[in-house]
């Protein structure tokens, strides 16, 4: 241990008549400590939002949509399986049918987005309420059903009234002429699952069909609206899009999640840099007790320090001394920090579950934002910036004390001893 380390650690032990500064710099370690905890906690919440608003807007929107400007796809087979071809992040890729309809039963109506799909939509992997407990994929795609199937979104089978079993009208933009006019055409679906995930905002204006009864009934044989592709990673999708424009060209239009939604993600990634930035200033108004604890150190060991000087102490020496007493206090407030932080962030969960509990007031609203539980994911990144970012403040605040100390006079500071 150096010596200047050793007379740091003395210094952070006050004598009696000195406690006044010894609490100071508990203070200014309290500080940091609730600085560091505010900011990851913050950002773990923040990133839970984040990840759980991209699930809920990815639980139907394809990572990857291939398209044809004004047009349906009519060599879809082949444009299918090059996508499926294009990269080894690409999970699946599908064609699909969309068509906006108005579904119509016991006099209630509800729009939605009809969906032509096939087995491999993720959708049917979702939790669905079906008839007697058969998977989404055997009752949407039952040959010869009659009526056929079709999966709706619970908010919408509210909305209707309805629960698997019963029967939906389903009423596209489309007319059959008849001698008495111009009649709507019409379809009876049996609604063979339901969504049961509540508060994707989404979710609530989609309804499945099977593709080659969606192509029949909106006649539409032989082509479909698009290619969907699905990527193993969300960030893959940029890339595999970018790969996949090179490959089609106009009339071909490829878009990622990010082209559709991207800048409403973004806006929360900016509210996120925002509070870190507006709780980064906790830490540095911890910082300013810091330099007040120090330069009250500096004013209580004026006599110390000359002496130190006339030993033979450098003038970096002594500021050495004082920018490790700084970095102590900031050491220590950012490690309980971080520790206080990822503790509350791992379980903030149970401790709004408890809280409301506790109180018996309603903090986190589950159905209101589509989530199970509180979302609260710590992002090793997000950590590793709060560290270094409470540790350069905390050296910043060390820099004039120590600066002060090592400019003064030992023969003026003795003179009136």
């Amino acid at each position: 241990m150096t010596y200047e380390l050793f007379v740091s650690l003395r210094y952070l032990r006050a004598k009696r008549k000195q406690t006044f500064i010894s609490v100071i710099s508990f203070i200014s370690i309290a500080g940091v400590t609730l600085g560091v905890a505010a900011l990851i906690v913050v950002l773990a919440v923040m990133t839970g939002f984040h990840d759980g608003v991209r699930q809920q807007i990815l639980g139907n929107i394809p990572h990857v949509l291939i398209q044809k400007h004004g047009e349906n796809l009519a060599d879809y087979q082949a444009i299918t399986t090059a996508a499926g071809e294009s990269s080894p992040h690409v999970v699946t890729a599908a064609p699909f049918i969309n068509k906006e309809v108005m579904l119509l039963s016991k006099h209630n109506v509800a729009a939605v987005s009809a969906r032509g799909i096939t087995r491999e939509n993720k959708i049917l992997r979702q939790s669905l309420l079906t008839i007697d407990g058969l998977s989404g994929d055997e009752l949407l795609f039952t040959e010869g059903a009659s009526p056929p199937g079709i999966v709706i979104a619970l908010d919408t089978a509210a909305a209707l009234g309805v629960t698997v079993g019963d029967t939906v009208n389903v009423i596209p933009p489309m007319f059959n002429i008849t001698p008495f006019g111009m009649i709507p055409k019409m379809k009876a679906f049996r609604v063979v699952g339901i969504i049961q995930q509540r508060g994707g905002f989404i979710d609530t204006y989609f309804a499945y069909l099977a593709l080659e009864e969606a192509q029949h009934f909106f006649g539409l044989a032989g082509v479909v609206s698009g290619i969907e592709s699905e990527v193993d990673s969300f960030d893959q999708a940029r890339p595999v899009a970018q790969l996949l424009s090179s490959q089609y060209r106009f009339p071909h239009v490829v878009r990622s999640w990010e082209d559709l939604f991207g800048s409403f993600l973004a806006a929360l990634n900016l509210e996120k840099l925002g509070l870190f930035i507006v709780l980064a200033i906790i830490v540095l108004v911890a910082a300013f007790n810091i330099a007040t604890t120090l330069i009250m150190v500096v004013m209580e060991k004026h006599r110390d320090i000359a002496i130190l000087r006339s030993m033979g102490a450098t003038s970096r020496s002594i500021m050495r001394i004082f920018i490790l007493e700084g970095l102590i206090i900031g050491t220590v407030g950012t490690l309980l920090g971080t520790a206080l932080g990822l503790l509350l962030a791992k379980n903030a969960d149970p401790i709004i579950k408890g809280l409301e509990h506790l109180f018996g007031v309603k903090i986190f609203d589950q159905a209101v934002y589509g989530m199970d539980r509180f979302p609260s994911v710590v992002n090793n990144a997000d950590v590793a910036a709060v560290v270094v970012v409470a540790m350069s403040i905390s050296l910043l605040a060390t820099i004039y004390p120590a600066w002060r100390a090592a400019q003064m006079d030992p023969a003026e500071a003795l003179r009136y001893e």
